[in-house]
C-alpha cells in the first residue's frame, strides 16, 4: 500500500546571499567592450529612443554657416513662463525653416557615403557570362554553358560530372552539348577556369602548345613536385636537374585556383580605438573618439520633469528618460577613462617594442596590466575587445601586446611572437641547399637563450606555413 503523501503550502523565511548587478552595472560592463563604430551606433539608437537626449555639435569657423537675413520677428513677452518659452523655442527649431537645411545636409552626407562606397565585386559567374554572351553557339550549348558556369566553385572548378549536371538541366540538352560547352567555357578568361581537377586546371593555363617538358611533368609528376622529389622527376624523364628545377619554377607561377580573384568580399574597415604618437616627451596616448558625439540632457525636459503643471504619468516617463540617459552619459565617459588608461599601462610596459621592434616585445599578462591600473581582469579582457591601437610600428588589435612565452638564463622571457619570427628569420637566411631540420633550428634557439623544443619548432613553422626542410631544399 501506497505511503500517504502530504501537500500543503506555506510561507517560510530564509536568508542567503545573491550576486545581482544593477542595471546601470550591465549598461557600463556592455559599452566597455564595444568598439567605436559600435559605440557610435549604440549613441544613435539611443538618442532615437530617448527624447532627453541631445547632441553637443561643435562646428569649427571655417565651415560656418552663413549669416542669415534678419528677420522680423514678435516682440516677447518678458512674463511668459521660461518653460513655455523654450518650448515655443524648441517647436520653432524643429518646425521652422533650419530642419529644411538639416535635412538637405542629411541628404548630402548619405549622398557622399554612399560615391565613397566600394561598390561590390564582380563574381566570377558575373565575368564569365559577360563572355559567354559574346560567343556564338547553339541554344542547346549556350544552356548547358549556362549550367556549368553556375555550377562552377570558388576556385573556379567544376565539381559535379557532365552527367549529373544534364540530368536536372532545364531546358533538355544532351551529353555532347556538355562537352561542347564545357570545351568552350575553358576557353574563357582567366586561364583554367571550368578544370575538373588541378592537372587539368594546370594543362589548360599551359595550353596545348606549351613545352613537352612541363605538360609531361604536370601529367605525371605532381606528387613528385609536392615532395620536392625533383631528382626523381629528372631521373624518369632523362632531362638534367637544371631544366626540371626550371620547369618546376614555371609551373609554380600558375595559378591554382584561377578562381579566387574574383567575388569574395571586401576587407573590414578598421578604425583604431587608441592612437599612440611619439613626441618629445616620449609615447603619448590619445582615444580616436572624435567620432562619439558628446551627449547631455535637455534642459527643457529637465524643467518639464519637475513642472507642477505637468502630469504625473508625464514626470514618470521624463524622469526615467533622464536616468537612463545619465547612466549612458557616464558609462560613456567611463568607458573612455577605463580604455585610456588601460591603453596608456600597454605602452609604458611594451616601450622596448614602440623602440625596437618585434625582437623586443615583452611577455605581459593583463593581471599585471590590472594591477598598474587598478581595476579588475576581467575589465582589462573586456576593455580590450575587439579594439586597435595605431602605433608608430602599424596597427595592432590591443590583444596583440599580451603574450605569453619561455624564461631564459637571464631571468627574462621571450614572446611565443619573438620566437616564431627568430624561426622565420633563421630559415630566411638558410642554405636552401642544406635547409635546416627542426632539431637543428630548435639547438640554435636554444643557444640565444631561447630553449624550446623540436615539436615546438615544427608547430611554429606549420603556423607561419613555412614546409618542411626535405620540400625547402633545392637542387
Amino acid at each position: 500500500m501506497a505511503p500517504d503523501i502530504r501537500l500543503d503550502t506555506g510561507l517560510h523565511a530564509r536568508l542567503e546571499q545573491r550576486l545581482k548587478l544593477a542595471p546601470q552595472v550591465i549598461q557600463s560592463i556592455e559599452i566597455l567592450q564595444l568598439p567605436t563604430l559600435a559605440l557610435e551606433g549604440l549613441i544613435q539608437q539611443e538618442m532615437a529612443d530617448n527624447p532627453v537626449l541631445e547632441m553637443k555639435e561643435v562646428k569649427p569657423a571655417e565651415t560656418a554657416e552663413p549669416a542669415e537675413p534678419a528677420q522680423t520677428e514678435p516682440a516677447e513677452d518678458d512674463d511668459e513662463d521660461p518653460v513655455e518659452r523654450e518650448m515655443r523655442e524648441d517647436w520653432r527649431e524643429f518646425f521652422g525653416e533650419r530642419p529644411r537645411r538639416r535635412a538637405s545636409e542629411l541628404s548630402d552626407r548619405k549622398q557622399e557615403a554612399m560615391m565613397n562606397t566600394a561598390a561590390r565585386p564582380m563574381t566570377l559567374q558575373e565575368y564569365l557570362l559577360a563572355q559567354w554572351r559574346l560567343l556564338e553557339k547553339a541554344p542547346a550549348v549556350a544552356a548547358a554553358g549556362t549550367d556549368i558556369i553556375y555550377n562552377l566553385d570558388d576556385g573556379g572548378y567544376l565539381q559535379y560530372p557532365l552527367e549529373d549536371l544534364i540530368a536536372n538541366a532545364s531546358p533538355r540538352h544532351t551529353l555532347e552539348d556538355a562537352r561542347e560547352a564545357l570545351n568552350l567555357v575553358q576557353s574563357l578568361d582567366p586561364p583554367g577556369v571550368g578544370a575538373r581537377n588541378l592537372k587539368e586546371s594546370l594543362l589548360l593555363q599551359v595550353g596545348p602548345d606549351g613545352p613537352s617538358l612541363i605538360r609531361e611533368i604536370i601529367e605525371n609528376h605532381l606528387e613528385d613536385i609536392e615532395q620536392n622529389r625533383l631528382p626523381r622527376i629528372a631521373q624518369k624523364t632523362g632531362v638534367d636537374i637544371h631544366e626540371i628545377t626550371a620547369a618546376v619554377e614555371y609551373i609554380s607561377k600558375l595559378n591554382p585556383r584561377p578562381g579566387g580573384n574574383f567575388g569574395g568580399q571586401a576587407a573590414p574597415r578598421i578604425m583604431p580605438d587608441v592612437l599612440v604618437e611619439y613626441t618629445d616627451k616620449g609615447y603619448e596616448v590619445r582615444l580616436e573618439d572624435d567620432r562619439v558625439p558628446n551627449l547631455f540632457i535637455s534642459s527643457l525636459y529637465e524643467k518639464l520633469a519637475n513642472s507642477p503643471d505637468a502630469s504625473e504619468a508625464t514626470k514618470k516617463y521624463l524622469r526615467d528618460k533622464i536616468r537612463a540617459a545619465r547612466w549612458l552619459i557616464d558609462a560613456i565617459e567611463q568607458r573612455r577613462t577605463t580604455l585610456y588608461r588601460i591603453a596608456s599601462a600597454i605602452v609604458e610596459f611594451q616601450t622596448d617594442f614602440l623602440d625596437y621592434g618585434l625582437s623586443h616585445l615583452k611577455t605581459l599578462r593583463m593581471q599585471e596590466v590590472a594591477d598598474k591600473v587598478g581595476v579588475h581582469v576581467s575589465t582589462v579582457s573586456r576593455a580590450i575587445a575587439d579594439k586597435y591601437i595605431q602605433t608608430p610600428r602599424g596597427i595592432f588589435p590591443m590583444k596583440f601586446f599580451f603574450t605569453g612565452g619561455i624564461p631564459n638564463g637571464a631571468g627574462e622571457a621571450h614572446t611565443w611572437r619573438t620566437i616564431r619570427q627568430e624561426i622565420k628569420d633563421l630559415v630566411d637566411k638558410e642554405d636552401k641547399a642544406r635547409p635546416l631540420a627542426d632539431d637543428e633550428i630548435a639547438h640554435i634557439l636554444s643557444g640565444k637563450g631561447s630553449p624550446v623544443a623540436r615539436r615546438t619548432v615544427a608547430k611554429y613553422r606549420k603556423t607561419l606555413h613555412i614546409p618542411s626542410s626535405r620540400r625547402r631544399r633545392t637542387f
